[in-house]
């Protein structure tokens, strides 16, 4: 009989398999052992039930609401608990795909991703549907905006992976990334066992794709832009739809390269593939593509119209130096791509800097034979790195190559005196930096902080150098005309501009909200996530990729207006429901967990007007700390007493466990009532240091007040103290 309800009911069960299975040598024996388990767990089913979702929840991709033990019975099922902007549930991704290819429905499988969300904006459906798009979810997703079933169950941490029998009864739960040989196992002996019980049914499961039933656009998740020396053609990374997509400044397609469907493939326009395309670069007839996903560089011949590989080979790579020739050279996950000169080149624009965001560096590939700043000769067609240790920091330094970026997403170069240099939005440091073309010094120039292992100094911050704050910025381009850089400062929903003399850096488009609006002024104009941007060559207009909202907008630099580029004679691909974002501006407060204890406070005699001050002493696990991209905060309720709240601030933040704040109440000076119950709560997200886990904590403090008419002191202070 298992020792109580949800995930610590399972925790001593399997923590002896987990030892057992280090011992085994075979495959069988891990087999049986995972049979004995499930023979053992299986008998435990009243008490490891699982409650039902809701029935007002919301759902993607299926044709109504799922019900556990009407739909689900009869399947093993996978319950997904994760959050959009957890990189540890993306990384989890792929393992739950693959599973997917190895049973189906049919089999008796099916994976549900509940989604509880950490910020209060991830709670709106709206958001969900963009993420599941981006991340090609295909199976069913529940929106449990308040974390119910993530309560019921006492789940802790994002991602958290539980398996169900085919009766709702919990067999196995995987906390965090990195467990695929587990989740194999678990699930393929399940099925095996409730087999052979003549439990598992074959019926199908109601799945409609959320992406099945948008309407149609000709753009979905365009990453960047780029304009060619004549200002007339725009190449396009039509990012979603896996093409490229060459069209004249009026919006009619001139070229359809690739889609819409993802692959690897070489040849003419008609067959190439692409997968997930981020930076292009136009010369010419020639554009060159940084093929995200395939791990590649590719060029685009516009006159013979063929696609070929200058770099790459088609799976991800690990080396950090490079050197080989282009299309025998491992890369990774490139992300943009600009023309340069290299030192002693007889030709013009024969190097191509990329910005390897996969190895956190800035590399080059030689168009022709030539030598890069304080380098060696090289020769035509050499792919290597230029800047960038590969370690992920915000680390400044004279040598490039002691240096090092944290996922450089945007390249610009101005070559002119006295720049001389590449901008590379560095988008996980939040800064700007520069790359010199004289020595390759990299140097700051806007945004993060001194401390180049801090990569949580980001903001919304119009300053000058170290004191301005951008978001995860992915794109940049110089303005020559004007001597300015546009920064797509993209998790802020803006577009920015940066005076490299002054070090000055300011809001030029958005209102910080993500949404679609073309507003009558540029302050009133918004944007969803912008990955890209340029300026044409005579610096009138600059384009941006407004990437969540599916389109590309055109904004006159001398007249100030701003409107958005139509895409004219095309083949419609998907999808696209305009805007994904609506503003939410509501948040709820959280929920604690149920296992967050609640500790009585010893009773407190107060007088009407006296302030209240409650100082926090909470203190973490070894070898954790503060989740920084997520919102640990306190709040004050007092049920059946709101009285005492009126007029007094009732939450914040909490964003360093080392400056823990000073909680204040001022009672009002009429009481409604001689005692009053005050309820401090406080939700802590927090990691292993490590990362590979976050949690979710709550603690309750109740605090009886006794209000009396007696004269005490002005002030009294209470200390809450706890040890998680």
């Amino acid at each position: 009989m298992a020792a109580g309800g949800g995930l610590p009911g399972l925790l001593p069960a399997q923590t002896q398999l987990e030892y057992a299975l280090l011992d085994a040598l075979t495959p069988q024996e891990k087999d049986n052992l995972v049979y004995q388990y499930l023979s053992k767990v299986d008998s435990w089913e009243q008490d490891l039930r699982v409650p039902d979702f809701g029935g007002d929840l919301e759902w993607l991709n299926t044709e109504g609401p799922i019900s556990l033990y009407q739909d689900l019975c009869g399947k093993v099922v996978v319950l997904d608990f994760f959050t959009y902007c957890c990189i540890n549930c993306i990384h989890l991704l792929p393992d739950l795909h693959a599973l997917e290819h190895k049973y189906c429905d049919k089999d008796g499988l099916l994976v549900v991703g509940v989604h509880s969300a950490k910020f209060p904006n991830e709670k709106v459906l709206n958001n969900i549907k963009s993420a599941v798009l981006r991340y090609n979810i295909t199976h069913p997703v529940v929106n449990d905006a308040d974390a119910t079933l993530w309560h019921e169950l006492e789940v802790s941490c994002w991602p958290t992976l539980v398996i169900l029998g085919p009766r709702g009864n919990m067999l196995f739960s995987l906390v965090g990334e990195g467990h695929k040989d587990q989740l194999f196992l678990f699930t393929s002996i399940a099925l095996k066992f409730y087999k052979e019980r003549g439990q598992i049914t074959d019926h199908k499961i109601g799945i409609k794709l959320f992406k099945d039933s948008l309407p149609s656009s000709p753009l979905l998740f365009p990453g960047k832009v780029t304009v060619d020396n004549s200002g007339d053609r725009l190449v396009i990374a039509d990012t979603g739809h896996h093409r490229i997509l060459v069209v004249r400044k009026n919006g009619q397609i001139l070229h359809t390269i690739g889609g819409p469907n993802s692959g690897r493939k070489d040849g003419r326009f008609s067959e190439a593939a692409f997968n997930s395309p981020q930076g292009v670069a136009i010369k010419n007839n020639i554009i060159y593509v940084a093929d995200t996903e395939n791990h590649l560089i590719r060029k685009i011949d516009l006159e013979l119209e063929m696609v070929n590989t200058v770099a790459g080979i088609g799976i991800q790579g690990t080396d950090k130096e490079g050197g080989a020739k282009g299309e025998e050279q491992p890369i990774s996950s490139p992300w943009d791509v600009i023309f340069g000169s290299s030192v002693s080149g007889t030709h013009e624009d024969d190097v191509l800097w990329i910005a390897m965001a996969g190895t956190h560096q800035v590399w080059a590939l030689m168009l022709e034979c030539g030598k890069l700043p304080k380098g060696s000769d090289l020769k035509k067609g050499t792919c290597l790195r230029f800047a960038g240790s590969g370690n992920e920091e915000n680390r400044n330094n004279a040598y490039p190559h002691k240096a090092a970026f944290a996922q450089p997403s945007g390249l610009s170069l101005a070559s002119e005196e006295p720049w001389n240099c590449i901008f590379v939005a560095d988008s996980e440091s939040s800064t700007v930096r520069t790359i010199s073309l004289k020595d390759g010094a990299v140097k700051h120039l806007v945004g993060g902080e001194r401390d180049p292992l801090n990569l949580f100094a980001f903001g919304d911050v119009d300053e000058a150098g170290i004191n301005a704050k951008l978001q995860h910025p992915l794109g940049v381009t110089w303005d020559q005309k004007r001597k300015l850089l546009y920064v797509a400062d993209s998790y802020n929903h803006k577009i920015k501009f940066v005076d490299p003399k002054m070090k000055n850096c300011a809001t030029l488009a958005g209102t910080g909200e993500a949404s679609n609006v073309v507003g009558s002024s540029l302050m009133q104009t918004t944007f969803n996530e912008p990955g890209g941007l340029c300026v044409e060559e005579n610096g009138r207009l600059l384009y941006i990729a407004d990437t969540n909202n599916h389109q590309i907008k055109v904004l006159d630099l001398e007249t100030k207006i701003i409107s958005m580029l139509p895409i004219l004679h095309t083949e419609i691909f998907d999808d696209v429901d305009h805007p994904f974002i609506q503003n939410n501006k509501t948040a709820n407060i959280p929920k604690l967990p149920k296992s967050a204890p609640n500790i009585q406070l010893p009773s407190l005699t107060v007088i009407p007007g006296q302030t209240l001050q409650f100082l926090l002493r909470l203190s973490l696990p070894a070898n954790t700390k503060l989740t920084e991209e997520a919102p640990s905060s306190w709040f004050l309720t007092a049920e059946g007493n709101e009285w005492l709240l009126q007029g007094q601030n009732p939450s914040g933040e909490i964003e360093d466990i080392s400056h823990q704040p000073l909680i204040s109440l001022q009672l009002p000076s009429s009481c409604l009532s001689s005692e009053a119950v005050l309820s401090i709560k406080v939700c802590l997200y927090y990691c292993s240091k490590d990362s590979s886990a976050c949690m979710m904590k709550g603690i309750s403090f109740s605090q009886l007040l006794q209000i009396a008419d007696t004269n005490q002191g002005s002030t009294a202070q209470v200390e809450l103290t706890y040890a998680f």
